[in-house]
C-alpha cells in the first residue's frame, strides 16, 4: 500500500532536532532524511526482516545516514550474518549507526555504542494481552525521553531505554492503544521505579575469593 508513497515534509517539521523513521520501505526512509533542510541532531530508524530479504542494498544505503538502529535479535543476526549479538552489533555499527538497540522481546533489550554495552531487562508481567504495537511504544518512550532531556550521550540513552521499556510494558496489557489512553504520569514513574528496583542491588564481595 505504501510502496509508492511520496512523503512531503511540512514546513513546520523542518528544523526538527530528532527524527524517528518508522518501519517502512528503506528508500522512503532515505527520502525523508534527504528532504529535511537541516540534518537532525539524532536520527533513529526501525526496520524489519522483510526489507532485509527484499531490499538489502537500499537498506544499507539508508543505514549510512542514521545514528540509531532499533531491531530485534533475529533481525540483527540476519542483517549482520553473525549469531553473536555482540558481533552483530559491531558489524551493524560498521554500516553507519553509532548506536544499536537490539530488542529481545520478554528478555529485555541491549544498547550498543562503540565498545560499551547496556542491558535493560523487561518487567515480569502476570498477563500479556496483546504485544502488537509494543515496539512502536518502546520507540516513542525512548525518543520522547531523549528529546525531553536533549542529551544523546550513552549514559543518558540507558535511561531512554528504561523509559521505552516501561511504556512498552503498559502497551501489552490491553488490546491496541486501550492501556495507553488515560495513562498517568504517576503510573509511568512507578513503573520506571520498578525497573530500577529490578536491576539495583549491592554486590557483597567479602569471602568470595
Amino acid at each position: 500500500m505504501l510502496e509508492n508513497f511520496d512523503p512531503i515534509i511540512p514546513e513546520e517539521y523542518q528544523g526538527c532536532k530528532y527524527l524517528v523513521l518508522g518501519n517502512l520501505v528503506p528508500t522512503i526512509q532515505k527520502s525523508v532524511i534527504e528532504r529535511l533542510k537541516n540534518r537532525p541532531k539524532l536520527i533513529v530508524m526501525d526496520t524489519m526482516n522483510f526489507w532485509m530479504e527484499m531490499m538489502m542494498p537500499q537498506l544499507k544505503e539508508t543505514l549510512k545516514l542514521v545514528d540509531v538502529l532499533s531491531i530485534n535479535d533475529e533481525e540483527a543476526r540476519q542483517l549482520s550474518e553473525e549469531y553473536s549479538l555482540v558481533k552483530a552489533a559491531k558489524k551493524i555499527m560498521g554500516m553507519g549507526p553509532k548506536f544499536v538497540i537490539i530488542k529481545k522481546g520478554e528478555h529485555g533489550a541491549l544498547l550498543f555504542h562503540q565498545n560499551e554495552v547496556f542491558f535493560a531487562p523487561n518487567l515480569p508481567l502476570e498477563d500479556v494481552f496483546d504485544p502488537t504495537g509494543s515496539g512502536d511504544t518502546f520507540a516513542g518512550g525512548f525518543i520522547g525521553y531523549l528529546a525531553a532531556t536533549d542529551d544523546i550521550s550513552f549514559d543518558n540513552m540507558k535511561s531512554d531505554l528504561i523509559h521505552g521499556s516501561a511504556l512498552a510494558s503498559f502497551a501489552v496489557e490491553k488490546f491496541g492503544t486501550e492501556r495507553m489512553i488515560g495513562l498517568t504520569a504517576e503510573e509511568v514513574l512507578e513503573q520506571i521505579q520498578q525497573f530500577g528496583d529490578l536491576v539495583k542491588f549491592d554486590i557483597h564481595l567479602e569471602n568470595t575469593l
